[in-house]
């Protein structure tokens, strides 16, 4: 029996997330699996991916031929490496200790870069956030000034108009009462 590491789709329409699991090639994509063994959320940056290292080197060592995506997130998470350095140990090139040392190096390694690029990303979003910020303030502030400049001159305008229709009023209210 053809055994394939391959993802299995879930979740609804236009929000995939995947089951990464061992099943034999013949069965639907969807359909009969063999052993789950990890999970892909693409949709999150940086994707979110959970495998059971362990899990995945046994079906590797087994056999099992992983599709190209879910090769790339063997790759990603340490598996295939980790089948490598036990390949190595198979041989005598390395002993048990070592292959985890150079193993738990790599993950340090690794998660380091993973939580640099999550720092990266909040801090670009905090930069986005002030940027449109700054942006927002010198267009309210260019409102603020054009309303301003409207109306000062219209505020004289209507102060000088006041001042000119209470004199003439003035003198009609004196006039009004003689005629009568």
């Amino acid at each position: 029996m053809p055994v394939k590491l391959r993802l299995q789709r879930h979740g609804k329409k236009g929000k995939p997330f995947y089951w990464i699991v061992a099943a034999d090639s013949r069965s639907k994509r969807d359909g009969r699996y063999l052993e789950k063994v990890g999970t892909y959320n693409p949709t999150a940056n940086p994707a979110v991916i959970e495998l059971d290292v362990d899990k995945s080197v046994q079906w590797l060592q087994n056999g099992a031929q992983p599709t190209d995506t879910v090769r790339a997130i063997l790759s990603y998470k340490g598996a295939l490496l980790k089948k490598h350095l036990q390949e190595g140990v198979k041989k005598g090139a390395l002993t048990e200790e070592q292959a985890e040392a150079k193993f738990q190096t790599w993950l340090d390694e690794k998660a380091a870069a993973i939580q640099a690029k999550k720092d990266g990303l909040v801090k670009t979003q905090s930069d986005e956030k002030s940027a449109a910020l700054k942006a927002e303030k010198e267009v309210n502030a260019k409102r603020i000034a054009a309303i301003a400049e409207k109306n000062a001159p219209v505020a004289e305008e209507v102060v000088e108009e006041e001042v000119a229709t209470e004199e003439p009023a003035t003198d009609e209210a004196t006039e009004e009462p003689a005629a009568e």
